[in-house]
């Protein structure tokens, strides 16, 4: 059982210029989300603006979506996530910093490079057409766009949490006769748990937030490709209201799944079930 530790601020002037930075930086994170719902909560047709047909197209449009990019960047990613973490090959290390682009790669930039590969006259996207199967504009590119800039959070939290497993504990596994496939599903995964809900958490809430690679890749077809982010800019061009109450449902329903994945991911470390 770990041990609980009482926290405490060091003392002397670095402890007063940390708490004073920590309290400062909790005001600045806190203050406009606060703001969106105070200004959202003062509206008289907040319960009409989250029921209606935009919000709760746009949120399933979103939530669906969101969920099979995410089962896809699991399958995907980590035995990915596993072999960056076990390999020192130098194929390892390009794959590595490939992996990581996206994340500084500027959304927009990836929304075009989606549609110079995959659109109707792109580099594969004509291949595609030819076959019958055009993605540009349509929901399998909103699932593609989230893919791209989503799936480097849960391979970059994977990766840390194998590495954190002793390899001397895969070795233990095998010498006592489980087969590598038994020893990781049964030792390497629930000892690389908490990193790996902790990525899934943050690839889930960068899905669910994708906005530039969408618009540019997917365009803004109510139903089809306008997710949630999409929905409110839309909003924002005419109806301010609508748009402060589409921004509290998104911001609520990404609090409560982040909420769940922090509590699942605490249970599983203290070893709670």
């Amino acid at each position: 059982m770990l041990r609980r530790f009482p926290l405490r601020w060091p003392g002397g002037p670095g402890g007063a210029l940390g708490g004073a930075a920590g309290t400062l930086y909790v005001i600045f994170i806190g203050l406009p989300v606060v703001a969106l719902l105070a200004r959202a909560a003062q509206q008289d047709d907040l319960w009409s603006a989250v029921t209606g047909d935009l919000a709760l197209t746009a949120l399933r449009l979103s939530v669906v979506t969101s969920l099979i990019s995410i089962a896809v960047v699991i399958v995907g990613g980590t035995p990915i996530a596993y072999i960056l973490a076990r390999s020192n090959h130098w194929l390892a290390r390009v794959v590595d910093g490939l992996v990581e682009l996206p994340i500084v790669l500027p959304p927009v930039v990836a929304g075009v490079a989606m549609l110079m590969a995959f659109g109707r006259d792109g580099l594969v996207g004509g291949l595609l057409r030819d076959a019958g199967a055009d993605i540009s504009f349509t929901t399998t590119a909103v699932v593609f766009a989230q893919i791209f800039v989503a799936a480097p959070f849960y391979v970059r939290s994977a990766k840390l949490g194998f590495q954190s497993v002793a390899l001397d504990y895969e070795e233990v596994s095998q010498t006592l006769g489980m087969s590598p496939l038994a020893t990781f599903r049964r030792v390497t995964l629930p000892l690389a748990a908490p990193a790996i809900i902790t990525g899934l958490g943050l690839s889930w809430a960068r899905a669910l937030s994708e906005f530039g690679a969408t618009m540019m890749f997917a365009g803004n077809l109510l139903g089809e490709t306008q997710t949630m982010p999409l929905a409110i800019m839309t909003a924002m061009e005419t109806d301010l209201d609508s748009a402060l109450a589409l921004s509290a449902l998104l911001l609520a329903v990404s609090v409560l799944a982040l909420a769940a994945l922090t509590l699942a991911s605490r249970r599983r470390w203290t070893g709670r079930v």
